[in-house]
């Protein structure tokens, strides 16, 4: 009989996750997690796993992850692709493939692949993505990497899908110590990493000390490739200090001989509260690292937080509790925004998170950067559905009115399918005076993010690749340059910045130099 319009809503709004990837469920997949705090080389001997796989694939939690894990592969005489959501750099021979954990292709199975960072599962904005992984990534084997407070979760998974799951158990390489006492900006040794929770903290710590020390910094508004450089800095002994938010936290190994909070309190977006113990353990677990030093070193400069510190690191960790985030897929968006009848992309999202079932230990949810960016592309009329959804994955925040701007412009091109290039908001000039002019940089950075991500998913509208990929390099340069010099907080000056046209073709020139094209190209 027939389904009437109720009960094929009925029928839709109950999905059994694992069903959705047929081809992970046809190759009886064996699951193994290698379980550790950080420094403990579990991510190691999963990449060794990897390299010893005819074919193989990495996912990584951020670009830089996925470039280090290419290089990686590359050192070892192994063809790779790197394929993230800004730049591909296809290999027809490679059999082994790294990238963002976002852009995993699941209708590519390998022997081998390894889930970085699992504990990610529980982030609010980007979980989804591994959950998506653990379910489906078609591999004869799949290694998953991460913290203790994981483990639970990925048993609970486990037994969902009726997967063998073999957890190996990593240890610590060396003891990590807390310091007895509190330690002052002025005795700083060469090695220390200051812990910081805000960009403006961490500028304001680099204005104090680097009278006295060579500093390095590394905060998250930063590009992945001048974090990389200043990590570079710090690892060659040309900086003594590094000064951090909890960037470092994932993805950076770095010959850090002790950590120092400078506080125990963060602002999480919408709140400012005391850093939790699980957060402190994944922070403090990136002193010593092996190899380098005998032991690793706890500590902060202010007797408060060092007391605060101390008793938390003592806790328990918190474990990752169920239910599991899932994010809406295409087919889901299509099939409910025809039943309920609506071309409102935030209407499909808010009916999906309050009606979807999920079979297992999930349920539905959107993600808040999704949501912001629905609402903007909701006041265009005359834009496709399909396209909303799109656009609205974009990497976007609307605490820029650079990128918001661009956000726009790049819509509007998308609505009378007309050629976006690539035109910088900004002048550089020789050097950003205050914390301000550099703040407008490294976001011109991130409008670039967005463009040569649109470039890749509608190469026909945005074509300037190239262009954006050149200009990164100039804009990641002058950041880079900047951070070695003197910032002040506050901007007395007269403006440094104007709005411009399109960078003369001089600048250009000079940048293309240093510059070989990465766009799909056969390595």
């Amino acid at each position: 009989m027939k389904e009437n319009w109720q009960e094929q809503l009925q029928t839709l709004l109950n999905c059994d996750l694992k069903t959705l990837y047929p081809l992970a469920r046809s190759l009886n997949r064996k699951l193994e997690f290698y379980v550790g705090p950080t420094n403990s080389g579990k991510t190691y001997n999963a990449m060794q796993k990897l390299k010893e796989a005819n074919s193989g694939l990495y996912l990584a939690p951020l670009r830089l992850l996925a470039l280090e894990g290419y290089e990686d592969l590359k050192e070892s005489n192994i063809n790779a692709s790197l394929i993230t959501g800004e730049e591909q750099m296809l290999n027809e021979e490679a059999a082994h493939v790294c990238s963002t954990i976002e852009m995993l292709d699941f209708d590519l199975d390998v022997d081998v692949a390894v889930i970085d960072e699992v504990q990610m599962l529980e982030d609010a904005d980007r979980g989804w993505a591994w959950v998506n992984a653990i379910i489906g990534v078609p591999a004869k084997k799949v290694i998953m990497t991460g913290s203790v407070n994981a483990l639970d979760a990925i048993k609970r998974i486990a037994t969902y899908l009726g997967e063998e799951l073999e957890i190996i158990k990593h240890q610590r390489k060396n003891e990590l110590k807390v310091l007895p006492k509190w330690t002052p900006l002025e005795k700083l040794e060469d090695g220390t990493a200051l812990i910081a929770f805000s960009r403006s903290d961490v500028l304001k710590l680099k204005q104090k000390l680097q009278k006295k020390y060579s500093v390095s910094v590394i905060y998250g508004n930063l590009s992945p490739e001048v974090r990389r450089d200043e990590a570079k800095r710090f690892r060659e002994k040309k900086s003594q200090i590094l000064i951090a938010t909890d960037a470092i936290a994932m993805g950076l190994n770095l010959p850090i001989k002790t950590i120092l909070f400078t506080t125990d309190e963060k602002f999480d977006g919408k709140s400012r509260r005391k850093i939790t113990v699980n957060e402190i353990v994944q922070i403090a677990g990136r002193a010593g690292r092996y190899g380098h030093f005998e032991a690793g070193y706890l500590g902060a400069t202010r007797r408060d937080v060092l007391a605060y510190i101390s008793q938390e690191f003592e806790a328990p960790i918190r474990t990752i509790k169920p239910p599991f985030k899932v994010k809406i897929n295409n087919n889901q968006l299509e099939a409910l925004a025809s039943h309920i009848k609506t071309n409102s992309l935030t209407k499909v999202l808010k009916f999906f998170a309050d009606n979807m079932y999920f079979s297992g230990p999930f349920r539905a949810a959107n993600i808040s950067s999704m949501l912001e960016a629905a609402k903007i592309v909701d006041t265009r009329f005359n834009l496709k559905l399909e396209d909303k959804y799109l656009l609205a994955q974009a990497p976007i925040t609307t605490k820029s009115t650079i990128i918001l701007q661009a956000y726009e412009s790049y819509i509007a091109s998308v609505i009378k399918k007309r050629v976006c290039h690539y035109k910088p908001s900004i002048t550089l000039p020789k050097k950003a005076i205050t914390q301000k002019d550099l703040l407008l940089v490294e976001d011109e950075v991130k409008k670039i993010s967005l463009y040569l991500w649109l470039s890749y998913k509608m190469p026909e509208l945005f074509p300037d690749h190239d262009k954006a990929y050149i200009l990164r390099n100039s804009f990641n340069s002058f950041i880079e340059k900047s951070l070695k010099g003197n910032l002040v907080e506050e901007d007395n000056s007269e403006k440094t910045f104007r709005k411009r046209k399109p960078f003369g073709e001089k600048k250009e020139t000079e940048s293309k130099k240093n510059f070989k094209p990465r766009r799909r190209k056969t390595i």
